[in-house]
């Protein structure tokens, strides 16, 4: 046990301190990410919205999501990863707590398309300031610091979210998560203020920077991706549905399901990485290996109707979710120095925002027309196709190493 112990603790030893107060602005702000989690559900018990209508809130929502990654990718290559960070937390805390009072449907699609523009501007700033504060052989373990950071708030944020709903409704979560926001960036203001952070690893400046879009091993892989990030986000929209109209479980059950998620990342993920960055297997093998569990985790739903099936199902997707995440960033990452890392970061980010304009409103599309099983079928049809792209990929970068 002592052992297990201190090989959790070294898993962390070197990482800069701006990582860990990058780590902590994230805590804080994931810690108060309680609306998401809950919007398909806040929009169709709270709203009354048809399957339908949240589908297409949803895609507001990815449309948002994939302007504000391109954009924040722009602006940080512009204006720096510490101003655009700053602006999108105060802003989107403002939004947060403006967009409870809109209940109409068009108003809500407007609504949250303007709010995760602003919340995912930081997202490629996030990843690039990532890189400054590590140092190169500490990239992919301070992407999982990080992630652990995240999903720790995500696993405090949907417990805790679940009883701010059975006690004072839904209008609470939207509180929390403006003002978790606004404190961030506060916090950030006091610790990595440019005059205060040290940066261990400058960007290099290419003298003939290859566009990220004509990188075609790089977007073959960020099409990968896009259907890993399809299948993924089922987890915070279609998943929750069916926890509570197949298996008829309250919010509070839900939110501690979803909160198994981040609690095994915490204790889990930064050893696993450390252990998988000593093996033989590559970046992109690990990323494939992610995948197939994802998709497995959906064929398991299908098994049996016995209620632990959900729990075996949540363990095995995070687990293809430790192992695909941290890697497929370090990647990124790593394949950024061909360019401008903003613009890497910023089709990286636009990548998953894709997943989430086609994968919300086609999952609730699907439901609504064919049924869940159907609809677990499918996705796990999407893990293979991208497990198959990632090969391709894998064979890709084999041929670019003989021939460079």
């Amino acid at each position: 046990m002592l052992k297990l112990l201190l090989h959790y603790f070294n898993s962390f030893s070197g990482l800069s301190k701006e990582v860990w107060w990058l780590a902590l602005i994230t805590l804080i702000n994931r810690a108060g990410a309680m609306v998401i989690p809950f919007l398909s559900l806040y929009l169709t018990d709270d709203l009354n919205f048809s399957l339908q209508q949240v589908g297409w809130i949803m895609t507001s929502y990815g449309l948002g999501s994939f302007l504000g990654a391109w954009l924040g990718g722009k602006l940080c290559d512009q204006i720096g990863y510490y101003k655009v960070i700053l602006i999108s937390l105060l802003l989107t805390g403002v939004s947060f707590i403006t967009i409870q009072y809109f209940t109409s449907f068009w108003s809500i699609c407007v609504g949250f398309f303007i709010l995760i523009a602003i919340a995912d501007m930081a997202r490629p700033a996030f990843f690039v300031a990532l890189s400054a504060y590590s140092k190169p052989e500490n990239k992919t373990r301070s992407l999982t610091f990080i992630r652990l950071a995240i999903n720790l708030g995500f696993s405090a944020g949907p417990a805790i979210g679940g009883l701010i709903i059975a006690s004072i409704g839904y209008y609470g979560l939207f509180w929390v998560d403006g003002i978790t926001c606004i404190i961030a960036g506060f916090v950030m203001i006091q610790t990595l203020h440019p005059k205060k952070a040290k940066v261990l690893d400058k960007e290099v400046v290419v003298d003939n920077p290859v566009s990220a879009h004509n990188d075609g091993i790089y977007v073959l892989f960020l099409i990968a991706l896009a259907l890993f990030g399809f299948i993924f986000v089922q987890y915070f929209s279609t998943i929750p549905l069916y926890y509570k109209e197949i298996h008829q479980l309250s919010e509070q059950k839900i939110g501690l399901l979803l909160a198994l998620n981040g609690a095994l990342i915490f204790f889990f993920e930064m050893p696993l990485i450390a252990y998988l960055e000593k093996t033989r297997l590559s970046k992109i093998g690990n990323v494939i290996g992610g995948f197939v569990l994802t998709g497995i985790s959906f064929l398991l739903l299908l098994v049996t109707p016995w209620a632990g099936v959900l729990v075996i199902g949540m363990i095995i997707a995070t687990l293809g979710e430790m192992v695909a995440f941290p890697f497929g960033n370090a990647f990124a990452l790593d394949r950024a120095k061909k360019g401008r890392q903003g613009a890497y970061m910023g089709l990286y980010s636009m990548s998953f925002s894709l997943a989430h304009i086609f994968g919300h409103n086609s999952g609730m599309q699907f439901i609504n027309n064919f049924g869940y099983e159907s609809t677990w079928i499918f996705m796990a049809i999407i893990a293979a196709l991208g497990t198959f792209l990632l090969y391709i990929v894998k064979q890709k970068l084999n041929q670019e190493k003989v021939s460079g």
